[in-house]
């Protein structure tokens, strides 16, 4: 079945053909090489036995990933973690509790990424309708933890509650956002703009926060950031930001080269 998601087969008959081709290379998965895939085989294990081979199996390979012992590529030893939520489509006849548009269901996967081993390290389902600043409030972070996340997240209860648990999160700081500046910081990197210190009216008594904006090279514009964390450099911060397009390519991997159409 991991050959038939991998290559991308439409069905068993194309699954027992494509194995049956490749049998001089059954000896890496410990089968003989004369013994014959019969798509009825496929199709009497699939109606009898139990997902929990295929959750074990999962398990088994996210553990030996986790193992590997990759970096997130950045000086610091903090663990670098990105959150964000995609929509997966579900047939409406099938699932009509999953409506969120006139003719189309479908569930909502907030996703913890971890950019050490770069696999999940945590994941919710809710209803698509749901507001993703609900969900987040579910995923775990320990003190320390670095998170990054997209400005649909804005909530300053929550950055709050983020900084009162020692964790350093970073995001896109909204257009219409209201803050006093407070004291410019002395940051020299390339592409930066400004950095700020400033107090956003309602946030945690009034804390500090720091309002970084950098050029995009490429188109331009103007991408301003808000985070908890006085000490990196801007250009640190800039750069994990923009580590969090990783988390949207994950998505793409699932949703496209997987084909996950439904369940």
């Amino acid at each position: 079945m991991l050959f038939g998601q991998l290559s991308g087969q439409h069905g068993l008959r194309s699954i027992e053909t494509g194995m049956n081709t490749q049998r001089n290379r059954f000896y890496h998965l410990g089968i003989d090489e004369n013994t014959e895939v019969k798509r009825s085989t496929l199709s009497y294990a699939n109606s009898n036995r139990s997902a929990d081979l295929y959750k074990s199996l999962f398990e088994m390979t996210l553990e030996k990933a986790q193992q590997k012992g990759a970096s997130h590529g950045f000086r610091f030893k903090n663990p670098l973690y990105s959150v964000d939520a995609t929509t997966i489509d579900l047939c409406l006849k099938l699932f009509p509790w999953a409506d969120f548009r006139e003719h189309k269901g479908g569930i909502k996967l907030t996703v913890k990424r971890d950019h050490q081993g770069k696999i999940p390290s945590f994941a919710a389902e809710s209803n698509a309708r749901e507001h993703d600043c609900k969900k987040i409030r579910s995923v775990p972070f320990a003190a320390k933890e670095v998170v990054v996340f997209d400005r649909g997240y804005t909530d300053y209860a929550y950055f709050a509650s983020l900084t009162g648990q020692k964790v350093w999160f970073e995001t896109r700081l909204k257009k219409n956002a209201k803050f006093r500046r407070v004291k410019k910081n002395e940051s020299t990197g390339k592409n930066l703009i400004s950095d700020y210190e400033i107090i956003i009216p309602g946030y945690a008594k009034e804390k500090t926060l720091r309002k970084i904006i950098v050029g995009d090279p490429d188109t331009g514009k103007k991408i301003t950031l808000l985070t908890n964390n006085m000490k990196w450099a801007a250009s640190t911060v800039s750069g994990v930001y923009k580590e969090r397009w990783q988390i949207e390519l994950f998505f793409k991997a699932i949703k496209q080269n997987l084909k996950i159409k439904g369940f």
